[in-house]
């Protein structure tokens, strides 16, 4: 199973990004997905997760409302757009296949990780 995930990149507070994460090698749409992060010096944190159908999102306090999940079973992609961005954003995000169906928001729930993507948001 590989998950690839895209999208980080250097923005303004206030601005927006799409990350992407591409998944392979399993059966994608069985499974829920999940977005953690990881700033400098601090521990993986959860940041939101869909179910195996789409149906039902989850969102840590932090990012509901600013941010969105979701998921494109035709092309094994989930996507997390990333609205009014602030600096306390700034992480490594990394995109994670749970084990489960429905969505999790612990790091033991998911049993395959992306790579990661750099997320830096500037005042």
């Amino acid at each position: 199973v590989q998950l690839q995930a895209s999208g980080g990149g250097l923005v303004q507070a206030g601005g927006s990004l799409r990350l992407s994460c591409a998944a392979s090698g399993r059966t994608f749409s069985s499974y829920a997905m999940g977005w953690f992060r990881q700033a400098l010096g601090k521990e993986r944190e959860f940041v939101a997760a869909i179910s195996w159908s789409g149906g039902s999102t989850y969102y840590a306090d932090s990012v509901k409302g600013r941010f969105t999940i979701s998921r494109d079973s035709a092309k094994n992609t989930v996507y997390l757009q990333m609205n009014s961005l602030k600096p306390e954003d700034t992480a490594v995000y990394y995109c994670a296949s749970s084990r489960f169906t429905g969505w999790a928001r612990q790091t033991y729930d998911y049993d395959y990780w992306g790579q990661g993507t750099l997320v830096t948001v500037s005042s």
